[in-house]
């Protein structure tokens, strides 16, 4: 995958992505973003794994990424998407990790806004005056409270992108298959236990979630 997501990227985001580690490798000091055993290697660990996401999106022109955290895969895609009529809304209720997100934001020019609220809080509004195409999380909830949260997006015919790790088959509760979305698993890239789950449709009348 390394090789060739990088082939994929221009010189420019590769050079936004390496402004993105310093940053992070400098903010770790203060506050923990990542795990330690993944500073080593962010680019597999954190940035090629939010790159993968990318081609499964399709066209689109807004993005929703809950819980992003140090920007994972939010700040990513907003890098790698590289077109100002593109917009990633970032949303993270730890103040101290929003302001590292401004930062990262205002180093590389990217066109990201940034939501320092509680998912329940931002998110009614959100919704409701703009329309998504994508929704993202990563490490953030089970599946369940994810369709939970981008039900209002999918039922206008957005897609949820959810990085899973090896957990994931216990997330499989009635409530999730119970027909109301479709559902598709792909094999990450990056970690050979983990799946990205893609999440399209809905169908109010047999939901349970």
């Amino acid at each position: 995958m390394r090789s060739g997501v990088k082939a994929a990227m221009d010189t420019d985001c590769e050079r936004k992505l390496a402004i993105y580690a310093t940053l992070l490798l400098k903010w770790q000091k203060k506050i923990n973003l990542v795990g330690s055993s993944t500073i080593g290697d962010l680019r597999a660990r954190h940035f090629d794994d939010s790159l993968q996401l990318l081609p499964l999106a399709g066209a689109w022109r807004n993005w929703l990424d809950l819980g992003s955290g140090a920007g994972f895969p939010g700040m990513v895609i907003a890098i790698a998407a590289g077109n100002h009529e593109r917009k990633v809304h970032l949303v993270e209720s730890d103040k101290r990790k929003a302001a590292f997100l401004r930062d990262v934001s205002r180093e590389t020019l990217s066109n990201v806004e940034i939501h320092a609220d509680r998912i329940e809080r931002v998110l009614p509004d959100l919704i409701s005056t703009i329309q998504f195409d994508i929704i993202s999380a990563r490490a953030l909830a089970s599946l369940e409270r994810l369709i939970f949260y981008a039900r209002p997006i999918l039922e206008k015919g957005g897609v949820g992108l959810f990085l899973k790790g090896k957990g994931l088959s216990s997330e499989l509760t009635p409530a999730v298959t119970d027909g109301s979305v479709i559902l598709d698993f792909i094999d990450s890239r990056t970690d050979i236990d983990a799946k990205i789950v893609v999440v399209r449709g809905y169908n109010s009348q047999t939901n349970t979630v």
